[in-house]
Order: structure tokens, then C-alpha cells, then sequence
């Protein structure tokens, strides 16, 4: 029996034909709505909301199998009520955000862009003593507001750089603690702390907005910001204004509140390194991402419990 899926167009090439058997495909690119009618799954992108008037017009939709740890594009309540499963892709994107997490860091901390810029430029004379100084990682704090996974995967990597660890998280991380010698604090420390706050919650309604104007003056001035968890924790035009009084040394984002679009004055402010939300964008990981969705849609039609529930 085959069974009638929508699964996002930008995925097509990532997926092999064996992953799809017996899935009658519809492949939905993003500037598709999406349809009303007979689907039984759908495998979206984190940009396609998935709400109660989709619900509504796929009547028996039967699993939501999104491509992405987050899943704040779905509409979970209305899906519970609905017998809808929802699926994320947790863990297999790991490392891939941790190494981009540093990418950022170094590209920071050395200013890598504004190097990069002033050579492009031509008005680079040689080399000179004060020249895009930075800062050096031996001795400092990097502090983790968020303590999961992708968190812990880069307080890992901190240690052989000589960097201290802080973080900030409900529970306390033994393993983590004494693998890295990572010290717990609350999140007022962590700011007022931290050489480098790196952030790693989840989008929740309280965790919405927590860098704001307030939050980011408690940060040590010439402290710099890192971003690679979501787009909503920063409200955008505060951390603009911290940059561009020099309160803050330096920010690194790869997610934004409303992508593509970014606060202009974030675009124009100085020291940013802004990246086009790439954090699992690796080969291996967008592949593993791909398959984890279409192995959850193809237990969850074949009677069996989805691998990686959001919920229940």
C-alpha cells in the first residue's frame, strides 16, 4: 500500500529512493503553501508553520515529521488534539552546530571578518603592532546559558583552549562537570561573568527574548554574545545598540528572530559576524536530519511508535 506524504522539495536530493518506499511523494518547496487534502504525513522545513487551519485541511494527517531539532513551527497542542504525532531530529546535528558554535567564537574573539574585509580591501599597509587586537582564550570564561546536548558538545571543546567553563541549566550536569571541570551558576553570574556567553535553550515563552536590553547590561563590557540556538532568545535591535556603544566587544549569529530577515540596525552594527543559519549544514548531518524525518513517517504509517516523539 502506498501512502500519500508531502515532504519538503529541498530535501529531494538528500534522500535516496530505497528510504522512500511504499510513500506516494508530493515534494512541497517553500514558496508552495501548503494543500488541503488526503496526506497521511508531512516532513517540513523549520520555516513552514504547521497550525490548526493545516491540521484542518489534511484531515488524516497522521504524523508530523519536521527536519530540525526545534520544533516551534508546529502547532502542538492543536496536533495533540488532533492524535497528530510530531517528530523531531534530536542529536544527529550535534557536533555540526558545536564546530559552527566555535567557528564563530574564534571568528570573534580574532575578528576574523574584519580581517578578511581589510585585506579584500587593498588598504591593508602590512603588518602592525595593535592591528585587530583580540581576544586570546587562555585564562578566560566561556559562559553556556544552556546546558544540553549541543551546550555541553561545545563546553567540551572549551577546555583545551584554556578556557573556564560556566553554565546555566534547571539541573546540574555531573558528567559534564567533572569532564570539563564546568562550574554551575545562575544566569545573573553566567552574564556578569562570562567573557563569552554562548546561548543553548530552547525557544520557550520564557526563555523568548532573554537577551534584551537589561540582560545584556549586566554583561561585562567588551564581552562577546554567541547565537547558534534560536532566533527569538535576542531581541535584535537591543543587542545592535550594545555593540554599537561598545558595551559589547563582539556578536556571532547564525539564527535571527524573523529569517531571512534581520533587524537592519543588526545588519549595520559593528563587530558582527552574521552568518545564514548554517549550524547543521554539513553534508553528513543534513542527510542524517532528512532520514531520521522519512524513518519516523515510515514507522508511525507502518504501525509502529515514531523514533523521536516530540511528546507522549
Amino acid at each position: 500500500m502506498s501512502h500519500r506524504v508531502l515532504v519538503a522539495a529541498e530535501l529531494e536530493n538528500l534522500l535516496e529512493r530505497s528510504q522512500l518506499t511504499d510513500l506516494d511523494i508530493t515534494w512541497l518547496s517553500a514558496d508552495q503553501p501548503t494543500p488541503k487534502g488526503d496526506w497521511v504525513a508531512i516532513v517540513p522545513l523549520l520555516s513552514r508553520w504547521v497550525g490548526g487551519t493545516e491540521f484542518k485541511n489534511l484531515p488524516n494527517l497522521r504524523i508530523v515529521a519536521n527536519v530540525a531539532v526545534g520544533y516551534n513551527n508546529v502547532d502542538l497542542v492543536a496536533a495533540e488534539m488532533r492524535g497528530v504525532l510530531v517528530t523531531n531530529t534530536p542529536g544527529v546535528l550535534t557536533d555540526a552546530t558545536a564546530d559552527l558554535t566555535w567557528a564563530l567564537l574564534l571568528a570573534t574573539t580574532r575578528r576574523l571578518v574584519e580581517g578578511v574585509d581589510l585585506v579584500r580591501s587593498g588598504r591593508w599597509t602590512g603588518w602592525h603592532p595593535q592591528q585587530l587586537l583580540g581576544l586570546e582564550l587562555r585564562g578566560h570564561t566561556l559562559g553556556l546559558l544552556g546546558a544540553g546536548r549541543i551546550g555541553q558538545a561545545v563546553g567540551r571543546r572549551a577546555p583545551p583552549f584554556g578556557l573556564r567553563v560556566m553554565y546555566a541549566a534547571r539541573t546540574p550536569k555531573a558528567d559534564f562537570e567533572r569532564d570539563t571541570g564546568a562550574t554551575r551558576v545562575d544566569i545573573n553570574r553566567l552574564l556578569m561573568e562570562s567573557d563569552i556567553v554562548s546561548l543553548h535553550v530552547p525557544a520557550t515563552p520564557e526563555t523568548k527574548g532573554i537577551i534584551n536590553a537589561e540582560t545584556l547590561a549586566r554583561m561585562k563590557k567588551g564581552a562577546i554574545l554567541i547565537n547558534t540556538s534560536r532566533g527569538d532568545l535576542v531581541r535584535e535591535e537591543a543587542l545592535a545598540l550594545a555593540l554599537e556603544t561598545g558595551h559589547l566587544g563582539a556578536a556571532g549569529l547564525d539564527v535571527y528572530t524573523d529569517e531571512p530577515a534581520i533587524h537592519p540596525r543588526l545588519l549595520a552594527a559593528p563587530r558582527t559576524v552574521l552568518l545564514p543559519h548554517i549550524g547543521s549544514a554539513t553534508a553528513e548531518t543534513r542527510g542524517h536530519m532528512a532520514a531520521i524525518a522519512v524513518a519516523n513517517v515510515q514507522a508511525v504509517l507502518n504501525g509502529k511508535p515514531p523514533l523521536t516523539p516530540v511528546y507522549g
